[in-house]
C-alpha cells in the first residue's frame, strides 16, 4: 500500500516533518525528523537507532506525519532488507546533501537496521 502520488510529492519536497507517536498510556509525542521518498515507497531512519523513543512507538503503534498543517495517519514496517537500507542512503544524500554531520549520522552503520517504510494508516 503507498500514498497518493501528492501525499508522496509533499513529502519528498518537505524538508523536515514532525512525527507523532504515543505511549502505551497514549500520551502523544512530537518529533521532528527526516523523510525520504523513493518511487512509491516512503522512509524513515532513526539517528538514535532503536534507542529513539519515536521509532519505537511508531513500531508498536501506528502514528502519524504532520506536514504542511496535515496530518497523515501512517503505520511503520521494518525495512531492514539491504535494498530499502541502500535505497534510503541513496535517497538521503540527495535531499540533504548540504546537511554535514547529521546526514552522516543518518548513514552510520549503527542506524541502518533502523530504516522503516511508511504506509497508509487508517485514521
Amino acid at each position: 500500500m503507498t500514498f497518493p502520488a501528492a501525499t508522496r510529492a509533499l513529502l519528498d519536497r518537505t524538508r523536515e516533518v514532525d512525527v507523532e507517536t504515543s505511549s502505551v498510556s497514549g500520551t502523544r509525542h512530537h518529533v521532528p525528523i527526516w523523510v525520504v521518498v523513493d518511487g512509491e515507497d516512503v522512509f524513515v531512519r532513526s539517528y538514535l537507532g532503536q534507542r529513539g523513543r519515536w521509532y519505537r512507538e511508531i513500531r508498536e503503534r501506528p502514528g502519524a506525519l504532520i506536514v504542511g498543517g496535515r496530518r497523515i495517519p501512517v503505520r511503520a514496517i521494518l525495512a531492514d532488507d539491504e535494498s530499502s537500507k541502500r535505497r534510503t542512503s541513496t535517497a538521503l544524500r540527495r535531499k540533504y546533501a548540504r546537511s554535514g554531520s547529521s546526514l552522516q549520522s543518518m548513514l552510520k552503520a549503527s542506524v541502518l537496521d533502523t530504516t522503516l517504510r511508511l504506509e497508509p494508516a487508517d485514521a
